[in-house]
């Protein structure tokens, strides 16, 4: 991990409907099928740096009970004030901070929450790293991120989250956020659509690509785990169109990058000072058809990443973020300079 960051059903017939703490358009859709007596779910996709942060904000903001956060870095003193009013008007707010590679960046807001009603904790050193985003927000909304809340990369990174009120997922998130918190052994539920590491993400991941039929667009900060760099090849041999975009931070992925060319993968990379730093762990896949299916959260193509450190993220079929991650990942490839 870089010191930068650093099931499927179909989707029904959708109807708008809007999620009034983002302020943004969403899709609504009927649960997926692991879940037919739920109510109707919303999904939001927040693309950074396009749309800042007030939708994460505004989300902290709407809460009235609970807010249970697993954060990798927490160096935001908007997101941290906002934390410490919620918990002086009686909200019960926990979080979790990774303590295995981020103490030094995370002990000024742990120390801050500690003081002023909330409770903080250190992730469990059980795992390589608690890389893990997500915000839950009174038991029935949640915030499932690749982006940390750390300002100083606001401006310049790709990052996307995902906030949504699918019950099974939020239950979830959830009952894993409690085991985490309290330094326990969990498998974590998958909800609906929920990948999770160290548990059920390579299997999740290798899906999304070994399933593509016809394209699959990708944005990683990583590229090391060779089991998906030989999915991604593959896929490339069997005829799907595969595009990668990433930033080259100082050719660490030479090898990888030469031999997904070689195998028939598009690649285009920005420079590590470029405006624009791709953060984000997402995957398109056979966009416009109908076995569409997108990835977005926390997860590295890195075997720490994969193996041995505590994400989150989900796959959904939300048509709305499915063309809205389309056309960011299209732009971000053709603003790249080829491999």
């Amino acid at each position: 991990m870089k010191s930068r960051c650093n099931l499927f059903a179909l989707c029904a017939p959708v109807v708008t409907a809007t999620l009034l703490y983002a302020g943004l358009a969403t899709v609504a859709t009927p649960a997926l099928a692991a879940s037919p007596s739920a109510s109707t779910v919303t999904r939001t996709l927040v693309i950074e740096p396009d749309q800042g942060l007030t939708p994460i904000y505004n989300l902290i903001q709407s809460a009235t009970s609970t807010i249970d956060m697993t954060m990798y870095e927490l160096v935001d003193t908007q997101a941290q004030s906002l934390l410490c009013q919620a918990a002086a008007n009686g909200v019960a707010v926990r979080v979790i901070l990774d303590q295995n590679l981020e103490y030094n960046n995370n002990l000024s807001a742990y120390n801050q929450l500690n003081s002023c009603g909330a409770t903080a904790v250190w992730a469990w050193t059980k795992y390589d790293a608690t890389h893990e985003k997500s915000i839950v927000v009174d038991g029935t909304t949640a915030a499932i991120m690749s982006l940390n809340l750390t300002s100083r990369y606001y401006s310049t990174s790709r990052d996307f989250a995902v906030i949504e009120n699918d019950a099974a997922d939020v239950a979830a998130i959830e009952s894993t956020f409690s085991a985490d918190f309290a330094s326990q052994t969990i498998t974590p539920p998958v909800g609906d659509d929920l990948v999770w590491s160290p548990t059920n993400s390579k299997t999740q991941l290798l899906n999304v690509i070994n399933s593509a039929q016809s394209t699959l667009q990708v944005e990683n900060e990583e590229m090391s785990y060779s089991t998906i760099v030989t999915a991604l090849e593959n896929a490339a041999k069997r005829g799907v169109a595969v595009t990668v975009c990433m930033t080259n931070d100082a050719n660490d992925y030479a090898t990888e990058f030469n031999a997904l060319k070689k195998a028939g993968v598009n690649i285009t990379t920005y420079a590590e000072t470029a405006p624009l730093y791709i953060h984000a762990k997402a995957i398109v896949a056979d966009y416009g058809t109908a076995n569409a299916r997108a990835f977005v959260g926390s997860e590295n193509f890195s075997s720490a990443s994969l193996n041995y450190n505590r994400e989150l993220g989900l796959v959904t079929t939300d048509a709305t973020i499915l063309s809205q991650l389309n056309t960011t990942l299209s732009s971000d490839y053709a603003g790249g300079t080829a491999w």
